[in-house]
């Protein structure tokens, strides 16, 4: 019982973080502000965090204030100052040092010739083999997740919450696959009420009594998909839908399936520099 309630503990403390967090990057973070919210003591907080969540509270910070700013960079014609500002940085001569060191160019370039402006030519070129997508037969899945409202940008406050509960409960396992479920259509229903899952598939099943609030139980249908293999950073990816849809299948002869659409995200935003992030956009075909 006492380790029961010392994981929930753990998980909210985190949980009230991240939220923190999310709702604060243009702000300055102060990190021993962020150890009084978790109530932990700030000589061992950071160390508390990197080990469950396997980076730096520092890294974090930088991780999402940099995906907003690509995501801002991409679907917006917002100035780079001004994109500077609602990601967290005073001047813009430091957001452009730092985020040229980890995208690989300035974020004018970027905007102008980052790695979504490839679907967007190959639109224009109306080309349907620079981009093959394979079709598989998958077998039904069930995944551990965590719901999210909003838009489908900050699905990784979703994906905090579930990483930190999956490692305060101890469940982190070999094989252990990373997924998300988007459930409505970004151009049809209000960015505020778009609805997905941040989830978990495990080889094995988890005990059923690991599967407790904020976790649910969510199925992923089987059956066949068309997938295509995005290499990119993820603020770049709605191009690639947009290519998918308007592009490849009308061409294929094949038509959509009733059950959304999903990722996998094959390799870790922690580790990975975002242009070698790589995701399957799983298509469900009838």
């Amino acid at each position: 019982m006492q380790t029961q309630h010392g994981l929930s503990s753990y998980e909210k403390r985190f949980s009230r973080v991240t939220s923190y967090i999310y709702e604060h990057l243009d702000e300055e973070l102060d990190l021993m502000k962020l150890a009084d919210i978790a109530c932990m003591s700030a000589c061992h907080w950071h160390r508390i965090y990197h080990a469950m969540h396997g980076e730096t509270l520092a890294a974090t910070v930088k991780r999402l204030r940099l995906h907003r700013a690509a995501g801002l960079l991409v679907h917006s014609e917002i100035p780079v100052d001004q994109v500077a500002a609602r990601s967290g940085y005073a001047n813009v001569q430091s957001f452009t040092r730092i985020f040229h060191s980890v995208y690989g160019m300035p974020p004018a370039r970027y905007r102008k010739e980052g790695s979504h402006t490839v679907f967007q030519q190959q639109n224009a070129d109306r080309s349907e083999h620079m981009y093959p997508v394979e079709i598989k037969k998958i077998t039904s899945m069930q995944a551990a997740t965590v719901d999210h409202t909003g838009s489908y940008m900050d699905i990784g406050k979703a994906f905090e919450t579930l990483y930190s509960c999956l490692a305060a409960r101890q469940m982190f396992r070999p094989g252990m696959r990373s997924v998300a479920l988007y459930l409505d259509d970004p151009f049809s229903v209000d960015e505020a009420l778009l609805r997905s899952k941040a989830g978990a598939v495990f080889e094995e099943a988890p005990a059923a009594d690991a599967i407790q609030p904020p976790l649910a139980q969510s199925a992923i249908a089987g059956g066949k998909h068309a997938v295509l293999r995005y290499k990119g950073p993820y603020a770049d990816m709605r191009v690639a839908y947009q290519w998918l849809y308007g592009e490849w299948l009308p061409q294929s002869g094949q038509e959509a399936g009733d059950a959304p659409v999903f990722e996998e995200y094959l390799n870790n935003p922690r580790d990975t520099p975002p242009t070698e992030l790589l995701t399957d956009i799983y298509l469900p075909l009838r």
